[in-house]
């Protein structure tokens, strides 16, 4: 566990070695998904003074599936559209190194706090999306961290497109404040 929580205070720290180290270490994806339900968690949290436990369950899930969407969306635009000669990539490295940049998202639990929400959202948000920057320049092996920005980018706004439909669909998501 105190490996875990090492690897946790790393990526928050935006430590490039770390990226590194999860992307090549296989055994790492159960972590991975565990920091990113921890994350989603306190999101979830974070919203119920927002939706009540409609807000906890639409915003736990709701990250979970932005997790996914936006690990295989940045795989997809990184390693097939926008490829360096160097890159060389799976999906699963993507999800490790993507999955430990959700470690920041653990401050949207403050986000219960009334009249906290959405600033700590909105930190939680860019913190998450620098660390995300790190982890798919890392992953995709690119010399280039605009290179990993734009792809972020374009990844983050289809994740957003397919997110509002299926909130369409399925209800609304609580509000920030």
């Amino acid at each position: 566990m105190a490996n875990f929580t090492e690897r946790m205070m790393r990526a928050a720290k935006l430590d490039v070695a770390l990226y590194e180290e999860v992307e090549a270490d296989t055994s790492s994806m159960g972590q991975a998904m565990l920091v990113v339900v921890l994350s989603s968690l306190a999101a979830g949290i974070g919203s119920l003074n927002q939706g009540g436990v409609g807000g906890l369950i639409l915003g736990t899930l709701g990250a979970l599936a932005g997790w996914y969407i936006w690990a295989y969306m940045t795989y997809f635009i990184g390693a097939k559209f926008l490829p360096e000669p160097q890159t060389q990539a799976d999906h699963s490295e993507l999800l490790r190194t993507i999955g430990f940049a959700s470690s920041p998202g653990l401050i949207r639990v403050i986000g219960l706090i009334p009249g906290l929400t959405g600033i700590v959202f909105l930190i939680a948000s860019i913190w998450m999306l620098m660390a995300m920057v790190i982890a798919v320049r890392q992953a995709l092996d690119y010399t280039s961290t605009l290179r990993a920005v734009g792809v972020c980018a374009i990844g983050w706004v289809i994740q957003l497109l397919v997110l509002m439909l299926l909130f369409a669909i399925i209800g609304s998501p609580p509000t920030p404040a």
